[in-house]
């Protein structure tokens, strides 16, 4: 179950990027190159693929160096460790509170610098504001009612993106595989790709075994990219389902609020990173797991410290 994503400021984020229309041009980047002449659609979870030369991107944030332990004797692939202080940026990057050693931050934004960092991309859903790109470049892609009309996640306005077939797979793994290519030229140690639940909202159009092939194969990318590979919330996958995909370690939102935790708990032990967003689905966290996991409280927007809107605590 997904509900609080942090999407509201990365929407507004996403927009405001098609609307300025910056050009990239990066190729090749893992040592691969995308032969698709059309450029990907870029927003804060939709980072542009090696071969676009026109793809609207948003300005990334560069923190400081935060106080704590560095990376430079992490291995490559390696999971983030378990019980780490953490923090959930994927709003908007800024210097970590002090002590924190592992940070989630969208693809588009710069890793920490000597922290742990997890590069957050949506690769199940289509970023609000870039179902025109689809539409235009890749329309086959979007999954589609008897109708014809895309199927929307009304939660969060975003459409889903069709993995119904090996073909459609094959063609979101090239694109999403770009993104997950970027994240490793950048120096962040993991992925976490978004959405792997959409199946459950697909109205039966897609099932949980095509999104595992699919995930799957995201795995598999990110693996030769040495880079671990999260678990983002869908509690329905079984330990065998996540390892069978390739999953190292979990990030799931409100998983006290919905009585989850112990699905992931039971995949992954302590490498599980607990995002709550009320005080009372974070007080139950830390009393039944403060010991073992990371969690912290953080606000819907999940928006930087200059925001008024913004809330950061840890157990």
């Amino acid at each position: 179950m997904t509900l609080g994503r942090g999407k509201l400021a990365a929407t507004a984020a996403a927009i405001a990027a098609i609307g300025v229309g910056i050009g990239i041009g990066i190729h090749g980047l893992g040592g691969r190159t995308i032969t698709s002449s059309s450029p990907s659609p870029s927003s804060p979870s939709a980072s542009p693929s090696p071969s676009a030369t026109s793809s609207p991107i948003t300005t990334a944030t560069t923190s400081s160096t935060s106080p704590g332990t560095t990376t430079a004797d992490t291995p490559a692939g390696a999971p983030p460790p378990g019980n780490a202080s953490f923090d959930y940026q994927i709003g908007g990057a800024y210097t970590p509170p002090t002590g924190v050693t592992v940070v989630s931050r969208d693809s588009q934004a710069s890793p920490a610098p000597g922290l742990y960092n997890i590069c957050y991309v949506n690769a199940f859903q289509a970023q609000p504001g870039t179902q025109p790109w689809w539409q235009a470049h890749h329309p086959e892609l979007l999954l589609r009612t008897a109708d014809g009309d895309p199927v929307i996640d009304k939660d969060w306005n975003e459409a889903l993106l069709d993995f119904s077939t090996d073909a459609k797979r094959s063609a979101l793994t090239a694109i999403a595989g770009a993104w997950i290519d970027r994240c490793a030229a950048a120096g962040f140690q993991a992925v976490e790709p978004d959405n792997l639940d959409s199946y459950t909202r697909s109205a039966g159009l897609l099932t949980k075994n095509q999104a595992m092939v699919y995930a799957t194969a995201l795995a598999g990318r990110a693996h030769e990219e040495k880079l671990a590979i999260g678990q983002k919330n869908t509690a329905e996958l079984s330990s065998a389902d996540a390892h069978r995909i390739g999953f190292d370690f979990a990030v799931t939102e409100q998983c006290a609020d919905f009585d989850e935790c112990d699905a992931y708990t039971a995949s992954y032990g302590d490498r599980v990173f607990v995002i709550e967003y009320s005080t009372a689905g974070f007080t139950k966290a830390c009393h039944a797991y403060g010991a073992r996991l990371s969690i912290v409280l953080r606000d819907l927007e999940v928006s930087t410290p200059d925001s008024p809107s913004y809330r950061y605590r840890a157990c």
